[in-house]
């Protein structure tokens, strides 16, 4: 019988039953309403890199709160755990987990591997190295410009965690912060830098169908979970190929007028403007949502128009 109904005595007295268990009764003897239905429950599967058994985790809803359930799986602590990769256990950027991942989405863990110190002469102003960050105070290499000062340096990868610049410890900065520390070194001078690969296997290869492994459950799904710095994470669609695309061009653009570039940010800054009617509005929102930043306002401009090819279809 659904919740909420009542039910009458056999004996035919006009009283009523008690409520259907589980049921609130108000002070006055009225039902309350039915309380909400609980979400569904969102479980990820999840390994390391390297290699391991498949684990579960749930009921996270943001990267810090992820890292510490995959680290509770396999036992480990959650400082030890670089970034993730979404669908494959390489190395690969283009997959690197941020802020949204699809419901059927396998996670990949890749934790701290080998450390080594290098040397680096910056004959260039620029070292053609892009820095992020996995959000929880771990800044690492995420592309290296090819002919570029650090390209020529073989023992730098993409994938590796900066630990330290010249003996400053700079775990705990966001990419950005480092980013600046390296631009603002001296032309024509040596420096050095600490850093940490993820821990790699022998020889990985896709994972099989043994015991409870769930390599049938790899793929993309049309909605994703959002994870948020602040409130619990929510299901939304998976962006529109149009959005996608300016969210790219948004990319791009940190890129270019930052120096910098992250998908987690420029998906916030696109979604601060999309619903803007014009550029004063869309500069407001932002400085109210990263005033931090300092954008430039040829920036601001220029992921305007980004925004607007969107909304028309470009």
């Amino acid at each position: 019988m659904p919740l909420g109904l009542r039910v009458k005595k056999k004996d035919k007295s006009k009283e009523t039953c008690a409520l259907v268990e589980g049921e609130p009764e108000g002070a006055d003897g009225s039902h309350l309403p039915a309380p909400p239905r609980s979400p569904a429950r969102l479980v990820f599967y999840t390994q390391l890199a390297h290699g391991s058994a498949t684990g579960r985790v749930e009921n996270f809803s943001n990267i810090r709160e992820l890292y510490a359930k995959i680290a509770g799986v396999f036992e480990i602590s959650p400082s030890e755990i670089l970034y993730c990769t979404l669908n494959t256990p390489k190395v690969d950027m283009e997959k690197l987990l941020g802020s949204q991942i699809g419901l059927e989405d396998f996670i990949f863990a890749h934790v701290k591997g080998i450390k080594k110190s290098v040397n680096v002469y910056k004959s260039e102003d620029s070292l053609g190295l892009t820095i992020t960050d996995n959000g929880t105070g771990c800044a690492f290499i995420k592309r290296i410009k090819e002919g570029s000062i650090i390209d020529s340096v073989k023992t730098i990868c993409v994938g590796d965690h900066i630990e330290s610049i010249n003996g400053e410890n700079i775990v705990g900065w966001r990419h950005f912060d480092v980013a600046k520390k390296l631009k603002e070194l001296k032309k024509e001078e040596l420096f050095t830098m600490n850093l940490i690969e993820p821990k790699k296997a022998f020889e990985i290869e896709p994972r099989s169908k043994a015991g409870n492994t769930s390599t049938g459950k790899i793929g993309t799904g049309r909605e994703t979970l959002r994870l948020r710095s602040k409130g619990p994470a929510t299901v939304e669609e998976v962006p529109s190929e149009n959005n996608a695309k300016a969210i790219e061009k948004v990319d791009g653009l940190l890129e270019t007028y930052m120096g910098i570039r992250d998908i987690e940010l420029a998906t916030t800054i696109f979604e601060a403007g999309k619903d803007k009617r014009n550029p004063d509005e869309f500069a407001v929102a932002l400085d109210k949502t990263l005033g931090d930043f300092a954008f430039p306002d040829e920036f601001v401009f220029d992921v305007w128009g980004a925004v607007s090819d969107a909304r028309r279809g470009l």
